[in-house]
């Protein structure tokens, strides 16, 4: 288990683990059609060329794409005839980072916001069938070691009010409301507020 940046041979993964995650947070609180519309395959495919364009050409230096990976080590029962070193060097050769989850940010850009000293964590989302296995945390913490050699001092991140996971995990993490809001129109009014923590 560990944090690395995204590769270009990441964009497929990334892209199905985002949707998956949507679907499985957002389904409780967001109304069906618009959530069909962020996760359908028209959807799919315009976020997998935005994922490409994000991991091979940021729009600065201060954009990252971080992905939380799972060592994957085939079954080496199958490579028996082989012999013991044969099966050490097969499973060695086979064995690969399963992405699991991500995490993406870059300078703020709320105008209320200085980007310079302010950055804005713009996703943090685990593969529902890989979550309460600490990759969560780890990407955040990466984020943040990437964050403080940046120079940044604090860092933002908007929230569905209504995804009580994602709020409890940040506010254990230390992040709290700084009192502002957004609500977006999506059959129904949808309320977002803001979480802020210093990195100092």
């Amino acid at each position: 288990m560990g944090v690395r940046p995204a590769r270009l041979e990441d964009v497929d993964a990334v892209t199905s683990t985002q949707i998956r995650a949507w679907k499985c947070a957002y389904r409780d609180f967001l109304p069906p059609g618009p959530l069909e519309q962020m996760t359908g395959p028209a959807a799919e495919k315009m976020w997998r060329r935005q994922w490409d364009e994000a991991i091979l050409s940021p729009p600065t230096p201060r954009h990252r794409v971080l992905v939380a990976v799972e060592r994957v080590v085939p079954d080496t029962d199958a490579f028996t005839a082989l012999g013991p070193g044969g099966v050490l060097a097969t499973a060695a050769q086979r064995a690969s980072d399963r992405v699991v989850g991500l995490a993406s940010h870059g300078p703020a850009e709320d105008p209320d916001l200085r980007p310079g000293t302010t950055a804005e964590l713009l996703t943090l989302l685990i593969d529902p069938n890989h979550i309460r296995r600490g990759h969560g945390s780890r990407l955040l913490n990466a984020t943040v070691d990437f964050l403080r050699e940046d120079g940044y001092d604090t860092v933002v991140t908007w929230v569905f009010a209504d995804n009580h996971a994602m709020l409890g995990f940040l506010e254990s993490a230390g992040w709290g409301e700084d009192e502002a809001e957004r609500v977006l129109d999506m059959g129904r009014p949808i309320r977002m507020i803001r979480l802020g923590t210093d990195i100092r």
